[in-house]
């Protein structure tokens, strides 16, 4: 389906038709953001300086009661400072671009680098490094404005009238430009977009509720008409829920539901807190599990960079590249996340995490498929209000929300009533029964990089307790 952004009705342009030609400005060009980071270095007087550029556009419309509720547009560009004085660092930030916002800031950073205590982990600089481009810039997101979020929304809050549902929901979109360069001669540049939308679906009662969401890099890959289908499905199916006692349940997971519980299990992949036996990771008696298998044979765990479907950063704050790579392979821990430091004292190579993505590998089946060969379960749409329970485990509790349903004999029977949960995604990639298609799944709860999961079907989930909230 189009819209057309004059009229708001359908027609043949795209609903995402460019509002300009060109990328909007407020995205700096790699040879102005060069010159900006030169510029600063040539103030500096510490021993060595590194410095740190953002520049972009966001823009958002929020929609309630089937109709736009806020909007806004901002442009920004951030330069942070780090100055080293001997084992001393600190960093300042500035948005003023004048001589004196820039001279200011480095004078700022220098004098609280001279007061910080000294950091007995400090390492030199790096040299200049080499980066491959990720391919995560789409003009068509860059220059997405006002009317094209309008009429993004309106192809949302006309079919919730149209079925008598009350929605609300969040569109937001971005593009931005990052920078690093440093005293040593270091300059890398990276752009990126991402567009967002998330929709909540309510009955008038308030008994049923149903949630979709989309996220890419490329807007024009967020159909809103497909997001609202599904939300509105969810509420429908969802009215009058009846509790059920909690327990372990064999549940069906939806892709943003094992995202959430996945990107968990990501965000522990780290060396050193597994070396210094703080982790899951931790090995009995030192070290850690790399080589060991943790989760089921069918879990692999990548993060790429430059995966067209999920692209990352090509490189951190520090410059350090990030490359492809491989955490778990067919169950068994491959790598962990090593810092400069950390790997230099464990006499290994540093990473930079992978550029903040990830993808899991899955199966073939469709969630239809999934549910199908569930006897006896839970059909789960979303998680919400995660907390840690312990770290080392990676144990979570957290919340179903907008979308639980009762499966009996591969069939959905019925909505039930939101249940609180206690899991690890640990325990959860270790009693998986069946793996779908992977797909870019959307964030339902904070952000984070881009992930690409498969609905999964898996047995004994822990759910503790009923939750009245809907």
């Amino acid at each position: 389906m189009t819209i057309d952004h004059e009229t708001g009705t359908r027609g043949p342009r795209s609903l995402f038709a460019a509002a300009a030609a060109a990328a909007d400005d407020a995205v700096l060009t790699r040879e102005a953001t060069e010159a900006l980071a030169r510029r600063v270095l040539g103030f500096a007087r510490a021993d060595e300086t590194r410095v740190n550029v953002t520049s972009g556009a966001q823009g958002n419309t929020r929609f309630a009661v089937n109709q736009v509720s806020t909007g806004g547009d901002t442009r920004n560009v951030v330069v942070t400072v780090q100055s080293s004085v001997g084992a001393r660092t600190a960093s300042a930030t500035t948005n003023r671009l004048d001589e004196a916002g820039l001279r200011g800031v480095v004078e700022r950073a220098e004098a609280l680098a001279r007061l910080a205590p000294e950091d007995p982990e400090r390492l030199p600089l790096l040299e200049p490094q080499q980066y491959q481009q990720a391919p995560g810039w789409v003009d068509a997101t860059a220059a997405l404005d006002a009317a094209g979020r309008a009429a993004a929304v309106r192809a949302v809050t006309e079919p919730a009238r149209a079925a008598g549902l009350v929605t609300a929901g969040y569109l937001e979109h971005d593009a931005g430009a990052t920078a690093v360069a440093n005293s040593r001669g270091l300059f890398g540049y990276h752009r990126q977009t991402r567009a967002s939308l998330t929709v909540t679906m309510r009955t008038p009662d308030g008994t049923g509720s149903g949630w979709a969401g989309a996220s890419q890099n490329d807007v024009r890959r967020v159909d809103p008409a497909a997001v609202a289908a599904r939300a509105i499905q969810k509420a429908r199916g969802s009215a009058n829920p009846v509790a059920i006692e909690p327990g372990r349940y064999t549940v069906v997971l939806e892709p943003s539901a094992v995202a959430a519980l996945v990107g968990l299990l990501a965000g522990s992949l780290n060396a050193r807190q597994a070396d210094e036996g703080r982790s899951f990771f931790s090995k009995a008696g030192g070290g850690n599990k790399i080589g060991a298998r943790v989760v089921d044979e069918r879990v692999t765990l990548v993060s790429d960079p430059f995966d067209p479907e999920a692209p990352g950063a090509p490189f951190g704050a520090d410059g350090l590249p990030a490359v492809r790579t491989t955490w778990i392979e067919n169950g068994v821990l491959r790598d962990l996340a090593y810092d400069r430091y950390w790997a230099q004292r464990s006499n290994r190579a540093p990473n930079a995490g992978g550029g903040g993505t990830l993808r899991m590998a899955g199966g073939t089946a469709s969630l239809d498929e999934l549910i199908a060969g569930t006897r006896r379960g839970l059909l789960v749409t979303r998680f919400f209000y995660i907390r840690t329970v312990d770290p080392r485990t990676i144990l979570h509790t957290g919340l179903t929300r907008d979308g639980t349903f009762l499966i009996e004999d591969g069939k959905i029977t019925r909505a039930v009533k939101n249940m609180r949960w206690n899991e690890s995604p640990v325990f959860l990639l270790n009693n998986l029964e069946a793996l779908g298609r992977p797909e870019r799944a959307a964030s339902s709860e904070g952000g984070g990089g881009a992930i690409v999961v498969p609905p999964l079907r898996a047995r004994d989930f822990t759910f503790t307790s009923l939750s009245d909230a809907v």
